[in-house]
C-alpha cells in the first residue's frame, strides 16, 4: 500500500495532509524516518510512529472506553462534552461510532468501532446481547421488586411488559440488572416501574466482556482477541448455571 494512502486510512488527515506530514519527517517506520509518501509498504503487522507516538496499522478500529459521567455518546452533543473528546484525533477522524449509547450520567463500558458490520452485530435487537448494569437505588431493594423485574414490568408507551434477563441484589441498595434490549432510559424506567429509583447507573459488562478494573474513567484501549472471544461466547443465564 502506498504510504500516503496507508496513513490516510489510519485517520491522520486528508491525503494531502498525510503527504505533507510524511514529507516533513514526522513519520518513522522502525527506527528510520520515512519521508517518501509514495513508498510501497505491506500494512500487515506494520508499526509506525507519528510525532514519536507509536501506532499499529489496523484495518478497522475496535475499542472499549470507560465512559465517565457528564459525556454524551454523540458527535453533536447538546448539553455536555462528547465521548469522542476522550479519544485521540486519528480515531475520531477515521469515524469510529458508539456501539449503542449510554446516557450522559451513566458510566461504564462503551464499545466503539469504524466497522459497520461489528456495530450492527452488537446492537441488533435480534441478537439480544445481554448488558449488565450496576444500579445504585434510592431505597433498599425489596424481594418483590426483584420478582417484578424478573417477571416483567410494563413501561409507558410499551405494549408488552419488559423482563430483566437477570436481576440480583448485590447489597441493600445495589442491584445487578441485566437486560437484552436497549430502549430509551430502559433501566431507569424498569426500576421506577418496580417501585424504586435509580441514583447512579454503571454498565460493567456486555455479554461476557467485562470492563477491566485497570481501565479508569475516561481511558480507552484496543479490543484484543480475548475480548472478541468474550463477545462471541453466549452468556449462561443465571437460572441455567450448574
Amino acid at each position: 500500500m502506498i504510504f500516503e494512502r496507508l496513513l490516510h486510512s489510519q485517520g491522520f488527515g486528508s491525503r494531502r495532509q498525510c503527504r505533507a506530514l510524511i514529507e516533513s519527517g514526522a513519520v518513522a517506520v522502525g527506527e528510520a524516518v520515512l519521508d517518501d509518501p509514495d513508498a510501497e509498504l505491506d500494512p500487515r503487522g506494520l508499526s509506525f510512529t507519528v510525532d514519536s507516538v507509536r501506532w499499529d496499522y489496523r484495518e478497522h478500529a475496535y475499542l472499549m472506553l470507560h465512559k465517565p459521567a457528564g459525556f454524551e455518546c454523540s458527535r453533536d452533543p447538546q448539553h455536555h462534552a462528547s465521548v469522542f473528546a476522550l479519544l485521540p484525533r486519528p480515531l475520531v477522524e477515521r469515524n469510529v461510532q458508539c456501539v449503542g449509547r449510554l446516557d450522559q450520567d451513566t458510566t461504564g463500558l462503551l464499545l466503539l468501532s469504524d466497522d459497520g458490520a461489528f456495530v450492527h452485530q452488537n446492537t441488533s435487537p435480534k441478537r439480544k446481547v445481554p448488558k449488565r448494569y450496576r444500579v445504585s437505588t434510592a431505597r433498599p431493594i425489596e424481594d418483590a421488586q426483584l420478582d417484578a423485574l424478573r417477571a416483567g414490568v410494563l413501561l409507558r408507551d410499551e405494549s408488552q411488559p419488559l423482563a430483566a434477563w437477570a436481576a440480583e441484589r448485590e447489597n441493600a441498595t445495589t442491584l445487578l440488572l441485566t437486560i437484552q434490549e436497549g430502549k430509551y432510559h430502559q433501566v431507569k424506567r424498569m426500576v421506577a416501574a418496580a417501585g424504586n429509583h435509580v441514583e447512579a447507573l454503571h454498565r460493567d459488562a456486555i455479554g461476557n466482556l467485562t470492563l477491566p478494573a485497570s481501565l479508569g474513567p475516561g481511558q480507552w484501549q484496543w479490543l484484543d482477541e480475548a475480548d472478541f472471544a468474550a463477545l462471541r461466547t453466549p452468556m449462561s443465564h443465571p437460572d441455567h448455571r450448574p
